[in-house]
């Protein structure tokens, strides 16, 4: 029987949660747990809306890695905290009081049986990449990263729940949408993306090609590489300064894609992704409730879990 797996984006949907939950929500001893029980009760909702077989929260071991840095050092890099040595990851810019808050995501997903999946030198995107590629069945992802559009395939049943407000409202991007919103599908959303570039992930993009006019260039000539031939081609129908721009960008052009696509082969460890119906661990979760605070943003996951 087919199962339908369901991959959350882990820090984006905690993120998301931290923001859209109030900081006033804390345990008994006064710590902040707004992204902890806003993630729950995300979960929870997803749980109950859409049913998957199975769930993987997939982690960032590795939110800049060194292999995507060495291609375009800019990758992330207003993004870091502090800069480490010795191949660790540098610390990412958090607000002080999320930080504290993710072990103890990490801790209750455990004790409930949800797997936790990250992989030393790969971000969260490359697991989702990876786990996609290797699923036999239908894939939700969960994000509210724009990244992961490039996995959404309508013949594989591949599609990305992204989040409008909280995950009760989610945009379901599949290829017709993508093709209204951008001009391609998912595999083109790559060039797409790297043409145009990317603020938020320090990518540079190609100056002067935007949005529009990259995926005018896309349906024009088809790939990244046919536009690439079209800057080589005197008889092509690039204008002078698009021809101009791009030629200047051709180094940048060379190495994009493999930063921006996501890897499709992650090392990854053994795991169980079967959706729990009762907790791995209810000990160690009531601990957590009680130390917590977690009430009922827990209460409700478990009878998801549980239905």
């Amino acid at each position: 029987m087919t199962r339908r797996l369901m991959l959350l984006d882990t820090a984006s949907l905690y993120y998301r949660a931290y923001f859209g939950v109030p900081d006033s929500v804390r345990a008994p001893d006064g710590t902040p747990v707004n992204a902890v029980r806003g993630l729950l009760d995300f979960i929870g909702r997803l749980v109950q809306d859409h049913r998957p077989d199975d769930l993987v929260a997939c982690m960032d071991a590795d939110w800049r890695p060194h292999w995507r840095v060495q291609l375009i050092p800019s990758y992330k890099a207003h993004r870091v905290a502090v800069e480490t040595a010795d191949g660790l990851p540098d610390e990412e810019e958090t607000p002080d009081t999320l930080a504290p808050q993710v072990p103890i995501i990490e801790d209750v997903l455990d004790a409930l049986g949800i797997a936790r999946v990250g992989v030393a030198e790969y971000e969260a995107d490359d697991v989702i990449g990876t786990l996609t590629g290797l699923s036999t069945g239908p894939v939700d992802i969960v994000t509210g990263d724009r990244d992961l559009y490039q996995l959404v395939d309508d013949a594989r049943g591949v599609r990305v729940l992204y989040p409008l407000k909280g995950v009760g409202s989610l945009q379901l991007t599949d290829e017709a949408w993508l093709r209204e919103k951008y001009g391609v599908d998912g595999s083109g959303y790559v060039d797409l993306a790297l043409l145009r570039g990317d603020p938020s992930d320090g990518l540079p993009g190609v100056p002067g090609i935007g949005e529009k006019t990259a995926a005018k260039l896309l349906d024009a000539f088809g790939d990244l590489a046919g536009i690439m031939a079209a800057v080589d081609d005197p008889a092509s129908r690039l204008t002078p300064s698009q021809r101009k721009r791009l030629d200047e960008a051709r180094d940048y052009v060379a190495v994009a894609p493999t930063v921006v696509r996501v890897a499709g082969d992650v090392p990854l460890p053994e795991f169980d992704p079967a959706l729990p119906t009762e907790p791995r661990d209810p000990v160690a979760l009531e601990a957590l409730a009680d130390r917590w605070g977690l009430g009922g943003a827990l209460q409700r996951l478990l009878s998801s879990l549980r239905a």
